[in-house]
C-alpha cells in the first residue's frame, strides 16, 4: 500500500522535494540476499531492470522501530493485545516489473497456501514462514541478552528473510526488493489520502475484523479500511474473497493518490508521507527515489492483479488446521505464463493461463486490470485454476463490487 502510493506519486512528477523527504525517513532492513540485489545506479536515465518486489502486510503489534503499538490503537483496530497475532503475513503480493518498466503484474498468494517452508521447516501455511523465522531469531537473540526494540527489529529481519526464501522457492521468482506494512498501516495511510472508495455486493457485519459495511459504494478509511482488507470470516470464498478485496482496495487507492487533489495539497501529501514512514519497512539499499523516477512510465501502462491457482480451500493438514491446497509446478507455470517466462521446465505446457481479465478504464488514461481465482468446490480440485472472474464494475470506476 505504501509502495503503491510512492510509485504513483513519482510517476506523476509531483512533489520531488517531498519524495526526497519520504525516502530519507523510511525504516530499512537488510533482508535481500547479495545474489538477488540489483546493480546500484544513481542515473535515473538507466532503464529499470526486470525485478520482483515482495509486498507483505504483517499482523504485527509493533511499529517499524520495534516498539509495541499502544493498547488504545490495538483496541481501535480490533487487534486484541500485544500477545495476539503471531506476526504472520496476512497479505503477500509479488509485483513483477519487466525490464524497462511498462506493465506490472501483481500476483497475490493466499496466506493459507500449504507449501514447503524454506530451510527445512517442512510443509506449513506460507504465512507462517515469517513467524517461524522470527521466533527462531527471538530464541537465539534472547539467549544472547538482546532485548526490547532491538530484539524486535532483528527478529523481524530474520522473519522477512525466511518469508522471502519461501516465496522464491514456491514461485520460482527471485525476490529483488521487499516492502512490509504493519497492522496499523492500512488505517493510517487510508486516513492520510482522505479515504478510499470501495463497493460491496452485500452488507457485511463481522465481529472478528470489525467490518461493518452497507452494500454498494462507500468511502472508507482508518480502522474500517483495515477491517475491509482483513475480513475473511463470513465470506463464501474465505481468503480468496479477502484477496479480491485487497486488490480492489489497492487499485482504488492508486486512483485516489493520482488525483491532483491529493498530490497538489501540501497538507495531504505531508500526511501521506508521515503515514508511510510510520508503517512501512523496505529492504536496505533500495534507492526508491531513482526507482520511482525510472518507473514514471508505469502511469501510462497497465497494472494487472492476479491470484495463483488453488486446488482446494479446505485441505486438512496434520498440524495447521485447514489450509489452501496448491501445486507448486502449476503455480510456477501460471506465473511464468503471466510474465512470459518458463519458470518450471517440467511443468505441462497445457497449464492454464490467466484469462478473462477485466480491463477497467481510468479517467486519467491509465488502464487497470483485475484477475482473481474462482473459489473451487470445498475439498476438491478446481477445474479451472487461475481462471479469472471480473471484479470490475462500471466504466471508469476502479473499485468494482466485491463480496
Amino acid at each position: 500500500m505504501g509502495l503503491t502510493s510512492l510509485v504513483v506519486l513519482a510517476a506523476t512528477g509531483y512533489g520531488w522535494t517531498q519524495l526526497n523527504r519520504l525516502t530519507g525517513g523510511l525504516a530499512t532492513a537488510d533482508v535481500i540476499e547479495p545474489a538477488a540485489q540489483l546493480p546500484a545506479t544513481t542515473d535515473p536515465s538507466v532503464p529499470v531492470p526486470e525485478q520482483n518486489i515482495l509486498l507483505v502486510g504483517i499482523d504485527s503489534r509493533t511499529d517499524v522501530q520495534g516498539r509495541p503499538l499502544p493498547q488504545n490503537v490495538l483496541d481501535q483496530l480490533h487487534a486484541g493485545d500485544s500477545t495476539d497475532g503471531g506476526d504472520t503475513t496476512d497479505t503477500m503480493i509479488v509485483v513483477h516489473i519487466p525490464a524497462g518498466g511498462g506493465s506490472a503484474t501483481a500476483i497475490s498468494i493466499p496466506r493459507d497456501s500449504y507449501v514447503e517452508v524454506a530451510r527445512g521447516y517442512g510443509k506449513h501455511k506460507i504465512n507462517s514462514a515469517y513467524s517461524r523465522g522470527r521466533q527462531s531469531a527471538v530464541n537465539r537473540l534472547s539467549a544472547q541478552g538482546v532485548q526490547g526494540p532491538e530484539l524486535e527489529r532483528q527478529a523481524d529481519v530474520e522473519g522477512a528473510r525466511l518469508a522471502i526464501q519461501t516465496v522464491e522457492q514456491f514461485t520460482g521468482l527471485p525476490i529483488n526488493h521487499y516492502a512490509a506494512v504493519n497492522l496499523a498501516g492500512f488505517a493510517t495511510i487510508s486516513l492520510a489520502v482522505g479515504g478510499v472508495p470501495v463497493c460491496l455486493k452485500a452488507a457485511v457485519h463481522d465481529s472478528y475484523s470489525g467490518a461493518n459495511f452497507a452494500a454498494g459504494e462507500q468511502t472508507i478509511s482508518g480502522t474500517q479500511a483495515l477491517a475491509f482488507v482483513r475480513q475473511r470470516h463470513g465470506l463464501a470464498g474465505g481468503d480468496l474473497d479477502r484477496i479480491a478485496r485487497q486488490q480492489a482496495f489497492l487499485s482504488s487507492m492508486a486512483k485516489v493518490v493520482l488525483d491532483a487533489g491529493t498530490l497538489a495539497n501540501p497538507s495531504k501529501l505531508g500526511a501521506l508521507i508521515d503515514a508511510v514512514q510510520q508503517s512501512v519497512v523496505i529492504d536496505k539499499g533500495w534507492n526508491l527515489l531513482n526507482f520511482a523516477k525510472q518507473l514514471r512510465s508505469l502511469s501510462t501502462g497497465a497494472l494487472t492483479f492476479a491470484t495463483i491457482p488453488v486446488q482446494s480451500v479446505s485441505l486438512q493438514t496434520p498440524y495447521d488446521g485447514d489450509a489452501v491446497k496448491v501445486d507448486p509446478g502449476e503455480v510456477r507455470s501460471f506465473v511464468g505464463n503471466l510474465i512470459g517466462e518458463n519458470l518450471d521446465r517440467s511443468a505441462s505446457s497445457s497449464s492454464p493461463r490467466a484469462t478473462g481479465s477485466s480491463s477497467i478504464a481510468r479517467t486519467d488514461g491509465v488502464s487497470a486490470h483485475t484477475t482473481e481465482s474462482s473459489p473451487p468446490p470445498s475439498g476438491g480440485p478446481s477445474s479451472t485454476p487461475g481462471t479469472a472472474n471480473s471484479t470490475s464494475g462500471r466504466g471508469a470506476d476502479l473499485t468494482g463490487c466485491v463480496n
